[in-house]
This record gives structure tokens, sequence and C-alpha cells, in this order.
């Protein structure tokens, strides 16, 4: 079991590259994506679900108790990062929606393959993912304020206060609510022991799949939105730059340890932008630029990961020969 799921994470950026390129496939071959739309949030529920539940009790009290870290993780992603956010969207046309689209994306920091890939980039990757409940709680309770701040008025006209109920009893509470359920039952019954070891084979199918579904259900609307798309690829581009050197100088100024502060690192330039596209499709007129901006920085995202996991490893490297000099 342990050697599949290990197979499963040494192969994730093969797999999600796969995915994304079979979900392009699968999109020219369906006649519409209402189907797929409306699988998006049952394959989230899931996809948290199964990450929620690689979270033990004891890791989720140690990820509280380490005060420090959780500090630097809430300062990076919620005071520099929407500092850094602010002074990026003056550079895009002063559109409502085309702006909405990135301030949703940017302004909320990933909680699912962020754990992997910050594995694969010598991270604490348990401290993070023990992080993560706290991590979504905090980004849905913070967003509605940061959307008024960066919009104004235009922000009450956009958003409404429904989705963000709706996105934390079924993306937050429910999921969560099942994972410590399932957790306590396999403490008390083998049987049920057997079936948490097998759900902990699906992070990364579950991801994959989630994957699938959204950029199969947005591709064809792309089209539409080509132009929307292309000007917010600097913006993600930039971003991708600068975001992972002010994760780790935060982390420097919190005084952690090297592995600690490649996960605020990867946390800071990882973006939630699967969690938040069932928000951004209940914006009215949405569809197709919202969807098309928010799936742009995945795909961004994505190619970037692949610099992370070599360059973000190498941070901190020079403190440990120092440390044994």
């Amino acid at each position: 079991m342990q050697q599949i799921r290990d197979a499963l994470e040494g192969r994730q950026i093969t797999i999600y590259f796969v995915t994304v390129a079979l979900a392009a496939a699968v999109s020219f071959f369906l006649p519409g994506t209402t189907v797929l739309e409306a699988a998006v949030n049952p394959a989230l529920a899931l996809m948290l679900y199964v990450t929620f539940l690689q979270v033990p009790m004891a890791e989720l009290r140690r990820a509280f108790g380490q005060v420090r870290f959780l500090a630097a993780l809430l300062v990076a992603n919620f005071v520099v990062v929407p500092l850094l956010v602010a002074v990026l969207v003056q550079f895009l046309p002063a559109e409502p929606m085309l702006r909405l689209g990135v301030l949703l994306v940017l302004l909320t920091p990933c909680i699912d393959y962020v754990v992997t890939f910050s594995h694969l980039g010598r991270a604490d990757a348990r401290l993070l993912l023990a992080a993560t409940p706290a991590l979504l709680i905090t980004q849905m309770i913070l967003l509605p304020g940061y959307l008024r701040i960066f919009l104004g008025d235009e922000a009450a006209q956009l958003v409404q206060a429904e989705p963000f109920v709706d996105a934390f009893l079924w993306l937050i509470a429910v999921p969560l609510a099942l994972a410590v359920i399932t957790q306590l039952s396999a403490a008390r019954s083998a049987r049920m022991a057997r079936v948490g070891s097998l759900l902990g084979l699906l992070p990364v199918p579950a991801t994959a799949l989630v994957l699938l579904v959204v950029i199969a259900s947005v591709v064809p609307q792309l089209g539409q939105a080509t132009g929307a798309a292309l000007r917010v690829v600097p913006i993600y581009v930039a971003f991708a730059l600068i975001a992972p050197g002010l994760g780790w100088l935060i982390a420097r100024v919190f005084g952690l340890e090297a592995p600690a502060g490649r996960s605020i690192a990867f946390s800071a330039s990882t973006r939630n932008s699967l969690v938040v596209l069932p928000l951004a499709l209940a914006v009215p007129g949405a569809v197709p630029i919202l969807p098309a901006v928010i799936v742009t920085q995945t795909l961004v995202e994505l190619l970037s990961e692949l610099a992370y996991v070599r360059l973000i490893a190498k941070l901190g490297r020079g403190d440990a020969v120092a440390l044994q000099g």
C-alpha cells in the first residue's frame, strides 16, 4: 500500500500534466460543460476530505503548537502576499471582472497539492499539511474583506455572501468533520483502519480528478476569453518569481529552520485556484472571463512548481553547511 502511495506522490507532477492534456482533449469531444461544472464541487469535497484525512490529530496539535511557524505562514499569506498583489493589480486594465479573477486566485493560498510539491522541494511538508485547515478557514473569512478593499463598491455588486457560506460548509466543515470521524473510527476498528489506508491512496488521484473536471469544463470557454487570459499571464509570472522569495524572507524574519522556511516559500507562491473556482462561477456574468483567468493561473503555477522543487530545495543549505563546520 505504501509503495503505491509513494509511486503516486513521486509521479505527481507527471500525473497532473497528463491530466491537463487529457482534460483539454476531453473538452473537444463534449457538447457542453454543464455536467462537468456540476461535478466540480463534489470533486473538490472529495479532494479536501482525503487531504484532511492525511492530517492526524496529533499533527494538527503540533501545527498549532508551532507558534512561530503558524505566525509566519499567516503573515506571509495574509499580509505580505496581499501587499504584493496590491502592486501587481495596478498593471491590469481597470476591468472589474478581470481584476476580480486575479484577486480571487492570488489572495488564496493552496491547501492541497502544495503539500506534495513542498515535500519534493525538501520542505517540512507534514507541518504545512497540518496547517491546511487553518489556512483554508482563514482565507474564507478574510477573502470577502480583501475583495472589498481592492475593488470597493464594485465587489459588493459582483460577490455575494452565499457562495462563501456554502464553500465554508461543504468544502471545510463537512470534509474536515468526516476526516475526524474516519480517523476516530480507524483507531477503534481494524476494518476502518484498512479503509483509511485505502483512502490514503487518493490525494493525488482526487487532485487529478479536480484538474480534469475543472479544465475540461473551462477550456471550451477559453476561445471567448483568450484576450483576458493573455493579459493576466505577465501578472502570474511576476507573482511566481517574487512570492517564493518573500515567503523565504518572512521565514528568516521569524527565525524558522530551513525545512520550515521552505514550506513558507512554497505556501506563499502556490495558490488555491481549484477551490476558488466555484466561488467565481457563482458570480453573475462570470463566464467566460473569470474561469479563464483562474485556470490560466493554474497552468502557469504547475510550470512554476517544476522550478520550485529544484530551486526552493536549495534555500538554507548554506546554513546547514555553516552549522556542520
